[in-house]
């Protein structure tokens, strides 16, 4: 049987987080995107209230969550702000290659420190030279006696100078492209490890985005996830795990963005009544509220076949590619019923606008998304 209801914990989950955000998050959102700040505070007081790793198992230290939970989550945070859902979805999505192929061993060692505090997470995958080519990444891993020698440098990453714990992805065997990929957990502070300059991004400005670099790096062998030369293949089971979470997160910025164009439509008065009064906005404000809908079921259908144990790579895909462009349009939409006051920083849906363009890019560009859906209905 379908059931659309959620659970009484998923609802309290929801509402724990919406209050979260709306009271700790959403009043100085405005700010740390003028000041492009990472805000520690906010990342304690979340892990104060238990869901910072809340997708790691309770006997290491986190909440046992589901993806389903995850998307209930990104989304209320999303629609406090993007930057901070993506710094807190960003420790998630760097423990999320550990928790997939991490051995019991390494878990109780690292994972367990990791959750004893309010630490973040990042994972290690882009490079200057492979984004969507993964196969092309340059940083290489060399077993030597009973450690790995990591080297290289990894752009883009989420949480880069924040993070205490990095999951990095490096070429074991460079001569096998894609299949010589090994994946390693890496502490922040061993020696040769370093980040590069804070970026200066458009949007989702809350969050610490920098290069990370990789100079003879010793990690023990130990810290090699799976079985070795299973790199990639860990790398796509986390992207089929946190897509629908990234797509909901996309979904909370839509919903913001709709409910600020909405509020304003019934106050805004243009020829003598409510801009809300007239055909032309009421057809776009259904537009909107059907796409933020749509886009939030294909997500929570996307996690729910996650945590069922089924596999779901192309509804993944589906629901952050969906996702990712209706916040873009979205926005555009919300921005274009303020008018003047849209294009203007003390009203928040530029800000929503320039947050959600990122999420047609990151985490697999939708064209990429557009490929994997193709090729999994073609095979």
């Amino acid at each position: 049987m379908i059931d659309f209801s959620l659970s009484e914990e998923q609802k309290a989950c929801q509402k724990l987080v919406r209050d979260f955000a709306r009271n700790e998050i959403a009043p100085i959102a405005h700010e740390m995107d003028e000041e492009q700040r990472h805000n520690p505070e906010i990342v304690e007081k979340y892990y104060k209230i238990g869901l910072l790793h809340y997708a790691v198992p309770e006997e290491y230290g986190g909440a046992g969550l589901g993806s389903l939970e995850g998307c209930i989550i990104g989304e209320e945070v999303g629609a406090a702000c993007a930057g901070v859902a993506a710094c807190l979805g960003g420790n998630i999505l760097g423990l999320t290659p550990f928790l997939i192929a991490g051995s019991p061993e390494l878990k109780e060692e690292l994972l367990t420190q990791h959750t004893s505090g309010p630490n973040l997470g990042a994972f290690c995958l882009t490079e200057a030279d492979a984004g969507s080519d993964v196969a092309a990444l340059r940083t290489t891993a060399v077993f030597e006696g009973d450690e790995y020698i990591i080297n290289g440098c990894k752009r883009f990453i989420t949480n880069g100078g924040v993070a205490s714990l990095y999951s990095v992805f490096a070429k074991e065997d460079p001569e096998l492209g894609h299949k010589g990929i090994s994946a390693f957990m890496v502490p922040a502070d061993t020696p040769g490890v370093s980040s590069g300059k804070k970026e200066d991004k458009m949007g989702q400005r809350a969050t610490d985005t920098r290069e990370v670099m990789f100079d003879n790096v010793r990690i023990p062998a130990r810290y090699r996830l799976g079985e070795g030369l299973d790199g990639f293949k860990i790398a796509m089971m986390t992207l089929d795990d946190s897509r629908p979470g990234v797509g909901a997160a996309a979904v909370g910025i839509a919903r913001a963005a709709l409910e600020a164009a909405r509020d304003y439509a019934k106050e805004r008065v243009q020829f003598g009544k409510p801009i809300a009064a007239q055909q032309g906005i009421q057809f776009m404000l259904a537009d909107m509220a059907m796409k933020v809908n749509a886009a939030r079921l294909l997500c929570w259908h996307a996690a729910w076949l996650h945590d069922n144990g089924k596999k779901n790579t192309l509804e993944s895909a589906i629901s952050k590619c969906f996702a990712g462009d209706i916040a873009m349009e979205v926005t555009t939409d919300a921005v274009q019923i303020l008018g003047g006051y849209g294009y203007m920083k003390e009203y928040p849906v530029e800000k929503y606008m320039r947050d959600a363009k990122l999420h047609q890019i990151f985490e697999g560009t939708n064209q990429i998304q557009r490929l994997v859906i193709a090729r999994q209905i073609l095979s």
